[in-house]
């Protein structure tokens, strides 16, 4: 499956102590993958159990533009799952939306926009008004006009009338314009994401490695009380 986006994942504790611990996860991704980058960056739900964004790349420009250092992790697998299932067209059509900026005000905005693309229409290759105009004119013949006048029509202008009147945008990938069909929000929070995307779980430790877990947090709060931690005895070791 294509990398659609990628978060550095930050463990907050360390960052509090004055060191930066964390690594890039890779969207869409799954439990086995973010179980293994937490235990590699130390949150573990013992030592340290909080985690934070701290940064995001991605190939689809403004994509990450609307992602926040406190996104939840299953949300944005979701968001990453719906993209990778886009055919081309439709994925052209969601880049020209998210760079229009109409419905982009963060995760779950861009959630409703993967799943409500028919609401658009993008027409390759139009990257000027004077291309919108011959588009509508010759093309769709929006209006009827006499072969004997078509090189006389000011096509700039009927199509930065057109471009005003549609609200549409120019983008990489063309022009694209709302068609008004409803705009279903299907996605409303957490509870809506299924099951298949959730992939959020901290690291399962072995025994030993809780009981040296917990260890280290026992010392570590000594230290910080300034008193000696008793050493363990060889039956808890």
């Amino acid at each position: 499956m294509d990398v659609l986006f990628e978060a550095y994942v930050t463990n907050l504790g360390k960052y509090n102590e004055g060191e930066l611990v964390g690594e890039y996860l890779k969207f869409p991704t799954t439990t086995e993958e973010v179980q293994a980058l937490f235990k590699r960056i130390g949150v573990d739900g013992v030592r340290y159990e909080e985690f934070f964004l701290t940064d995001f790349e991605s190939d689809i420009d403004d994509l990450t533009d609307y992602m926040g250092e406190y996104e939840n992790i299953d949300e944005l697998n979701h968001l990453a799952c719906l993209i990778s299932e886009l055919d081309e067209g439709d994925l052209e059509k969601f880049k020209a939306v998210l760079f229009s900026g109409e419905f982009s005000g963060g995760v779950k905005d861009l959630i409703n926009l993967a799943q409500n693309l028919d609401c658009y229409e993008l027409y390759p290759g139009i990257d000027s008004e004077e291309e919108l105009g011959r588009m509508y004119l010759q093309e769709f013949e929006a209006i009827q006009i006499p072969e004997h006048l078509v090189d006389y029509i000011d096509y700039e202008a009927y199509g930065r009338d057109a471009r005003i009147n549609e609200g549409g945008s120019f983008c990489p990938g063309g022009y694209v314009i709302n068609n008004n069909d409803s705009f279903v929000e299907r996605y409303s929070g957490l509870d809506d994401i299924p099951d298949e995307h959730r992939v959020f779980s901290l690291p399962k430790l072995s025994i030993r490695e809780q009981m040296a877990a917990y260890q280290e947090v026992s010392e570590k709060a000594a230290a910080q009380r300034g008193k000696p931690v008793p050493e363990p005895g060889r039956e808890d070791r």
